[in-house]
């Protein structure tokens, strides 16, 4: 009886060991075992002739509508089975990525790319980055979701999630591993073709209201970041922006954003409604931010002291019905390119403001001045600046502010001085949830008269902020 025990014992003993050395870590990346290429039993498509199915159903747009997210292709279920390749361009192992995975054509110089939705998380342990894939077609839907070319099991009318037991038999893994060339963009070169791919963009930075101020923000943990942290980067060349979009469950939301200036690694997408481009990381190890000078531009600086004082201009619109009462108060108000875009007087919950956006301006330049009623600086020291800023519908921060003291009228002949305004960046698919102080701005070196102008510099569709500006004030001793 104490033999059969003392066996018993050395068996659980035994199998604490082994399942010991089982679960020693929580290391799930790809097994390092040998795949032999598979040998299908059907034809072998490309990306793109799956969106050719896709264009066809549309009407035989070309290229595709990718606004039409009404139209979808469902393959035979019956019949000769048929295969789609591609190389994977996504990792979920950094929860940045959520049943989803993005594939593209080659794994150079690539020119489709295609988003698989599956009910599997995660998936990066079968299909790391670079893996050659094949997915079997038979009874799946293409379509556009969200604003990109999809690829799933049919939900209702739209593209929806293949279904977990279907994993294996729809999604085959090649031998083959390649390492995935980024394609080198510019954010004036993105365009709806080129959404699901892998790309490079080229010396950029993050914008200085998110770096340069104290706390720096996070990728993905601020207050107001609800399902995504939404960061603009700037690119150096053009000094156009793009949203990079974080999830508020990746693994790397809490770290702070780069101060730096560099290069990023990541997958070309749209944000949620469809109609703006973001980018998108694995991790943000593919963000080679190295480079310490940014590329700001050069501020007016005062160095003599200031501070203190009580306010002794201040506007905030609530007497102006409209803007032609501002404009009768002494606001300047003119689009210098020729567009009928102007600012408008908005009231939101008691609150007024001075308004703009390009939004349906249907122009690519939309230059527009709001300039202050001259400000007497010859009666005080010391003198601050400081303003209010709502960012909404945020695309890119297009909105600078400036001073000048020889303004008579006419923006385009006055000599104006940038300030150093971190105007505040917005959700992009919506409305701020209040507004931000701009400053205080040090103007004391500011002698005579002194005019605050606001530039708008936006373009329709790709750059159109919506702001909201007001409680603008100055204070001195």
């Amino acid at each position: 009886m104490k033999t059969i025990k003392f066996k018993n014992i050395l068996l659980l003993i035994f199998g604490l060991v082994v399942l010991n050395g089982c679960v020693e870590d929580d290391d799930f990346n790809t097994p390092n075992l040998s795949i032999t290429e598979p040998t299908l039993d059907g034809p072998i498509v490309s990306i793109n002739s799956v969106a050719g199915a896709l264009a066809q159903a549309q009407g035989g747009t070309s290229p595709l509508d990718y606004t039409n997210e009404n139209t979808i292709f469902t393959f035979n279920i019956e019949g000769q089975n048929q295969y789609m390749e591609g190389f994977v361009i996504s990792s979920d192992e950094g929860g940045n990525f959520f049943k989803e995975m993005v594939i593209q054509d080659n794994f150079e110089n690539p020119t489709v790319g295609l988003k698989i939705l599956i009910d599997v998380n995660p998936t990066f342990v079968r299909y790391e980055v670079g893996r050659k894939v094949y997915v079997k077609l038979n009874g799946l839907t293409v379509g556009i979701r969200n604003g990109v070319l999809a690829l799933g099991s049919l939900d209702g009318n739209r593209v929806g999630r293949i279904a977990a037991s279907f994993e294996e038999k729809t999604i085959i893994r090649s031998a083959e591993v390649q390492t995935i060339v980024p394609l080198v963009m510019e954010i004036n070169q993105f365009s709806n073709s080129k959404t699901n791919l892998f790309i490079q963009l080229e010396d950029a930075q993050f914008n200085r209201a998110d770096v340069l101020t104290t706390p720096v923000k996070t990728f993905a943990s601020e207050s107001g970041d609800q399902f995504d942290g939404e960061r603009p980067i700037e690119s150096c060349a053009s000094g156009a922006s793009v949203i990079l979009k974080t999830s508020t469950f990746a693994d790397f939301k809490a770290l702070r954003l780069p101060a730096n200036r560099g290069s990023i690694n990541a997958v070309l997408t749209k944000n949620f409604f469809g109609d703006a481009f973001n980018l998108v990381v694995s991790t943000p190890e593919t963000i080679n931010f190295n480079i310490e000078e940014r590329c700001d531009p050069d501020f007016f600086e005062c160095t003599t002291p200031s501070g203190g004082g009580a306010v002794f201009y201040q506007d905030d619109f609530q007497p102006y019905a409209n803007i032609a009462a501002a404009e009768a108060a002494g606001w300047t108000n003119v689009n210098v390119s020729g567009g009928s875009t102007r600012f408008t007087i908005g009231s939101f919950s008691g609150v007024k403001y001075a308004q703009v956006s390009g939004f349906n301006a249907g122009t690519s330049e939309i230059n527009v001045w709001l300039v202050s009623p001259p400000i007497n600086m010859d009666n005080t020291t010391g003198e601050e600046l400081r303003f209010d800023v709502q960012a909404n519908f945020d695309n890119g921060t297009i909105l600078t502010a400036y001073v000048s003291t020889d303004f008579t009228g006419n923006p385009t002949t006055a000599t104006w001085n940038l300030l150093d305004a971190n105007i505040p960046t917005g959700p992009s698919g919506g409305f701020a949830s209040s507004f931000t102080t701009v400053g205080p701005i040090n103007v004391s070196c500011v002698d005579g008269t002194m005019h605050v102008g606001f530039f708008y510099q936006g373009s329709d569709p790709d750059a159109t902020t919506r702001y909201h500006i007001t409680n603008v004030r100055v204070t001195g001793n």
